[in-house]
């Protein structure tokens, strides 16, 4: 007798071939994130990193290549023993657009996926700006890309908002500051634009940001505190996890209690940390020269004989009370790092041995050990780059669909440039 020959049921075929096609995807999603994260990384690296096979990853940086989301190069050169391997680098093509409203000004970015800022335009504002100034300002950006066969294709917009942000439906709760409630910003810029977009709170995004690229890159657990025009907010990662809460407002570091007798805070409440810890009070140190507070980087030059005094005192007088914040946030989350963003990491570098004195005074010991109060390493461009992230997160989790020659867009490219 032959030998019986197996059939696979119709079902079962379509369901391993499904299974099959998933299994592509995903792969081709964890070498995209890998190139992305380190914007070029020879293909070697790759095969280590991933544990999939050589020809398999020949493969699947072969079908990036054919999206247009990756491009192979020359290995480079060096002292090493074996073949040299092929460098792999993200695009510039695919990018994303980057939003920051603050109370004194508007920020649009243009972030490739190589993590270059194409271009980046800060337009100072006498009020905050209402979500249609918001949105108009965008597609100013967007028209101005000129989308065509060589052109940058924005894959996504991306939103770093202050206040109380619900990412599911990309609308703003509340944003006292900016004078915003129940605004659904994520639809008013998707019907100007036509483009997907993406919203979350600022401080959240600052945290992811950091945690990817900068000051927190490969800790679990890290906390961000981001200070700004519009007072003080947080972000978290728990266990490499962004921890939103249950619904997505987790972070207001900015309104816990530092101080039982302080000023009334906007949100109702009295001594609030971010009504201690105060840009406008740290500007007004340095005095009338300056508009803006210098970077951390910058901020020695920004003392002189005249304002010593005055800065340094409010200085540690703001550190005092951001040492209580920073003594419930090691207890509450027992973070590895705790990343300091903009205005506070200036403070922070005014004087990082008083911040630490401060919190080890009043901080549990066993809580200390291991931890580390880092300023931002991304600087200005912080929020930029976090944003990006979040209008590039549907791409980078499956290329395949979201590559601009995957036909992502196409329908609205077309539009805009019929329109």
């Amino acid at each position: 007798m032959g030998k019986r020959v197996s059939r696979l049921d119709p079902m079962e075929h379509a369901a391993r071939a499904s299974s099959q096609e998933q299994i592509r995807r995903e792969n081709l999603s964890r070498v995209l994130r890998l190139v992305h994260s380190q914007r070029r990384v020879p293909r070697a690296e790759i095969t280590r990193e991933t544990g999939l096979n050589r020809s398999t990853v020949a493969d699947l940086v072969g079908e990036l290549v054919g999206l247009g989301l990756v491009f192979e190069s020359e290995p480079e050169r060096a002292n090493q023993a074996g073949r040299p391997s092929p460098m792999v680098t993200a695009t510039r093509r695919p990018v994303a657009v980057a939003i920051h409203p603050e109370t004194d000004a508007l920020t649009v970015g243009v972030v490739a996926l190589d993590r270059t800022l194409v271009q980046r335009t800060r337009y100072p504002l006498d009020s905050p700006p209402t979500p249609s100034e918001l949105t108009e300002r965008a597609v100013e950006v967007i028209e101005g890309l000129r989308i065509g066969s060589e052109s940058p294709l924005p894959v996504g917009i991306g939103v770093a908002a202050p206040g109380l942000v619900h990412p599911p439906d990309g609308a703003v709760r509340l944003s006292a500051h900016m004078g915003w409630e129940e605004v659904p910003l994520a639809s008013l810029l998707e019907e100007a634009t036509g483009i997907p977009t993406s919203i979350a709170n600022n401080a959240s995004v600052g945290a992811l940001a950091e945690r990817m690229f900068g000051a927190g890159r490969g800790t679990g657990d890290m906390v961000y505190l981001n200070g700004g025009p519009s007072g003080i907010g947080g972000g978290v990662i728990a266990n490499g996890r962004p921890l939103g809460g249950a619904d997505g407002y987790a972070g207001e570091f900015g309104h816990t209690a530092v101080n039982s007798v302080g000023r009334r805070c906007r949100c109702g409440a009295r001594g609030c940390l971010e009504t201690e810890v105060s840009r406008e009070l740290l500007l007004a140190a340095f005095g009338p020269g300056l508009s803006e507070i210098p970077e951390a980087e910058e901020v020695s030059a920004a003392i002189t004989p005249s304002n010593a005094e005055a800065v340094m005192e409010e200085a540690r007088r703001q550190l005092a009370f951001l040492a209580i914040s920073l003594r419930n946030i090691v207890h509450a989350l027992n973070p590895r790092v705790i990343v300091l963003g903009g205005f506070l990491g200036t403070l922070q570098a005014l004087d990082p041995a008083f911040l630490e004195s401060a919190l080890r005074e009043q901080a549990l010991r066993p809580s200390m050990e291991g931890l580390r109060v880092r300023g931002s390493e991304l600087g200005k461009d912080l929020l930029m780059i976090g944003a990006a992230e979040l209008a590039f997160e549907p791409l980078l989790a499956d290329p395949a669909a979201r590559s601009p020659q995957g036909g992502f867009l196409q329908a609205a490219a077309n539009s805009r440039r019929t329109g």
